[in-house]
């Protein structure tokens, strides 16, 4: 007679294999709609998934996550990236959008979530307005088994951005704002800017 563990889930999720999934790239290249993409089909395939983004982000909508082009999914906002572990319950599949936002922990906390096989999908910007990495985003993108590095289109000459210019002055790293802020730039149109 076989006997089963109290909680035969746990048991389950343990012999499936995780990993983490990172889209990063520049404002405007379409890493959100690229995780709404990816967790619509994981949704279609009936796994059980759960998306999370940082309370701060409250540019389009207070709840959910929500494209450039105003494609949206329900989501879980949380303040720090802890909170997720509480949250999380028996996803199969987890969406985090906007890494960037998050304190250094989303690093251990999608970590821990691969390790216990869940499939974790994690968008987020992966330098900041300076041309310089951004938060957690090094971390993230060093453990993860999958990287897709999305492009905009520089406003400027059409090329594929390298950075998002913070079009106005003030404010720390994050500032929120949309494109009247943030402007996709290439390297060469941002360093010319640097120049003048």
């Amino acid at each position: 007679m076989n006997s089963f563990p109290p909680n035969e889930h746990i048991s389950k999720q343990s012999q499936r294999s995780g990993w983490i999934e990172v889209i990063c790239g520049s404002m405007f290249s379409g890493k959100t709609e690229e995780l709404i993409r990816r967790l619509k089909r994981a949704k279609i395939a009936n796994q059980r998934v759960m998306i999370f983004k940082s309370a701060i982000d409250t540019r389009y909508d207070q709840q959910n996550i929500v494209s450039h082009d105003h494609n949206n999914l329900e989501s879980i906002p949380v303040a720090k990236a802890l909170e997720i572990l509480e949250l999380v319950n028996d996803a199969e599949v987890v969406g985090i959008d906007e890494a960037q936002f998050f304190d250094v922990e989303i690093t251990s906390v999608c970590n821990q979530l691969a390790n216990q096989g869940v499939r974790v999908v994690v968008a987020g910007l992966d330098i900041d307005y300076l041309g310089q990495p951004f938060a957690a985003m090094p971390s993230l993108l060093a453990i993860a088994e999958y990287v897709t590095k999305v492009q905009a289109v520089c406003m400027r000459c059409g090329q594929p951005a390298y950075v998002s210019h913070r079009k106005v002055g003030g404010g720390g790293q994050v500032v929120l704002g949309e494109k009247d802020v943030y402007e996709p730039l290439c390297r060469r149109c941002y360093n010319r800017l640097l120049l003048d």
